[in-house]
């Protein structure tokens, strides 16, 4: 699939190549300590296409995503710069935009944010001025129109150009809505989307088989969200307490087999399993690492998978 390359963006250059993409997770420190970013970052080098630095994810208080994401490109590897709805009104988030973007940030993937119930400052207020749809209508405006949500233009050569990504979930219920809610972003002028992790792959295949018989992938990239299972108990937690995740039987039991010393390498294996069967499914044009605090196995994911820009040319 070619198509035209709007951004500087390494990321975007990737996919409208028709390659097999493959963007990474880095979550910033709790912190002012650059030099755990930059550790990370050291993982993530050369296995991946971009790296996604999320937004005080989990509501809890982090370095901001623009500062770590500038570390990072500091280290040579690009930025997915998150932005979450929950803590900025459009004031806020314009004048982030405009400043990421004049930083060197080429990809801005925005979401609508983890409740502040559920972080380390339960009682703050949360902000939700605009949702994730509105907010990819706007910096979509802001770059193709170079128009302030005001309606105020900016001088060309001025505005944000800047790959916008949006995350999905195949799996949260209801379930029939799941591709109509993706179809509102890519009508909204998302360029890319990422998964949440997928376990349950027929579930995900009948998600992507709607999305391509509505013509979703002709207008956005469509990444698929790995995140290996560390252990029997990952697996279970997975299962039973995160909402819109779903973890197969089959794949508990698996497990269940496996020494407790051996789980790690069974979690990789499948992991890569799903990965191969990802890379001949149709709509689906790169994968998603989400390897939070677990950067370091991403090397040996990335080779096992055959993920290495060498591998996949």
């Amino acid at each position: 699939m070619s198509r035209e390359v709007k951004t500087k963006s390494n990321l975007e250059k990737v996919l409208a190549a028709g390659l097999f993409a493959v963007t990474g997770e880095l979550g910033p420190p709790r912190s002012a300590g650059a030099a755990e970013v930059e550790e990370k970052a050291k993982h993530l080098h050369g296995n991946v296409d971009s790296v996604n630095i999320t937004d005080n994810q989990t509501a809890v208080v982090r370095m901001s995503s623009l500062a770590a994401g500038l570390i990072l490109q500091k280290t040579g590897t690009e930025a997915n710069m998150q932005m979450v709805c929950r803590d900025r009104n459009r004031i806020a988030m314009q004048s982030d935009i405009l400043g990421a973007a004049a930083l060197g940030i080429n990809n801005l993937l925005v979401l609508s944010g983890d409740h502040q119930k559920f972080g380390d400052h339960p009682q703050s207020k949360n902000v939700f001025d605009l949702d994730s749809v509105n907010l990819i209508k706007m910096v979509k405006a802001m770059r193709d129109e170079r128009r302030l949500l005001s309606g105020q233009e900016m001088h060309e050569g001025e505005e944000p150009r800047l790959f916008i990504g949006a995350a999905y979930n195949p799996f949260a219920d209801p379930e029939d809505y799941r591709v109509l809610r993706v179809a509102k972003k890519v009508e909204a002028g998302v360029d890319f989307l990422q998964s949440q992790c997928i376990y349950d792959m027929p579930r995900f295949k009948k998600f992507m088989a709607r999305a391509v018989d509505l013509g979703l992938t002709e207008k956005a990239y469509f990444m698929a969200g790995i995140t290996p299972l560390k252990s029997l108990g990952m697996a279970r937690y997975m299962k039973n307490n995160v909402p819109g995740i779903t973890v197969p039987d089959e794949l508990i039991d698996r497990m269940k087999g496996v020494p407790k010393d051996k789980q790690v390498d069974e979690g990789i294996k499948i992991a890569c399993e799903q990965i191969e069967e990802l890379k001949s499914l149709q709509g689906i044009a790169g994968v998603h690492l989400m390897l939070i605090e677990w950067e370091h196995m991403v090397p040996r994911l990335v080779k096992e998978a055959k993920l290495g820009p060498s591998q996949r040319k």
